[in-house]
């Protein structure tokens, strides 16, 4: 989860390059992109990382596009900006047990901390994925709370709005987890809202999903239905969430 979302100044572009990111359309994005600079070799990357995220595909042109944006890195924001694409790269691979990488991520997160400074705007996604290693790989939920609360004070700080859909979602998802389900349907509604408006279609699905978790019946299931709505609209993704929705197979035995 990176970028807020926006285009600065409305360049064509980078307008261009939201609408197709936010619509599951991650490869056409990129393709609108030349990486003949640091900063669109990072922006490549970092739009083919995220579909490894949603789709669980395309891990080798997302290592071919960030070695190119580790080549063209030549300031620390730049070498920093690259190393959290590499850690966030490696968590995915862990995560999804295309490869146990998570000595990698974390090391790749180390240096990214060691080169963006405190209070940076880049900080707070630094962060924020430092968080999900806290949560979804060493399994400690406070670290990764404390991670989470401080992408989302950075996040609100340098108004990127779609970071902080992510870390509403995280920390609503770490008090459902304790039981505490009116900070958690908070939360996931804050998240849903933030994406309904940003119109970031692939991640409306997910954040339905989880606020449908803390709902009574019959919004909890007309929630879910809205979700499976969005998944055949954008071909199945994300490609994990279509899994979880999947109706059962005939005859299979349900607890």
């Amino acid at each position: 989860m990176s970028g807020n979302g926006t285009t600065a100044g409305d360049d064509p572009l980078q307008t261009a390059v939201w609408r197709l990111r936010s619509r599951a359309c991650w490869a056409d994005a990129a393709a609108l992109l030349t990486p003949d600079t640091a900063a669109a070799a990072l922006q490549r990357s970092s739009l083919l990382v995220e579909r490894c995220l949603y789709t669980e595909t395309g891990w080798a042109e997302a290592e071919d596009a960030l070695r190119t944006a580790e080549a063209l890195a030549d300031t620390d924001d730049e070498r920093g900006a690259a190393a959290c694409e590499r850690g966030y790269l490696a968590y995915a691979a862990t995560l999804f047990v295309v490869r146990d990488r998570a000595d990698e991520a974390r090391a790749a997160l180390g240096r990214a901390a060691a080169l963006i400074p405190p209070g940076a705007p880049a900080r707070a996604l630094l962060d924020f994925r430092r968080g999900l290693i806290a949560e979804n790989l060493s399994r400690s939920p406070q670290s990764a709370r404390a991670a989470y609360l401080r992408a989302h004070a950075g996040a609100t700080a340098h108004a990127d709005p779609l970071l902080l859909s992510g870390t509403w979602r995280h920390l609503a998802g770490l008090a459902l987890r304790e039981g505490e389900l009116v900070e958690a349907r908070h939360g996931f509604a804050e998240s849903l809202r933030i994406r309904e408006e940003l119109g970031y279609l692939v991640g409306t699905a997910p954040a339905l999903v989880s606020l449908a978790d803390t709902e009574t019946e019959p919004e909890a299931s007309r929630l879910r239905e809205e979700a499976r709505r969005l998944l055949r609209l954008l071909g199945g993704v994300p490609t994990w969430l279509s899994r979880q929705l999947a109706p059962p197979a005939p005859g299979a035995a349900t607890a």
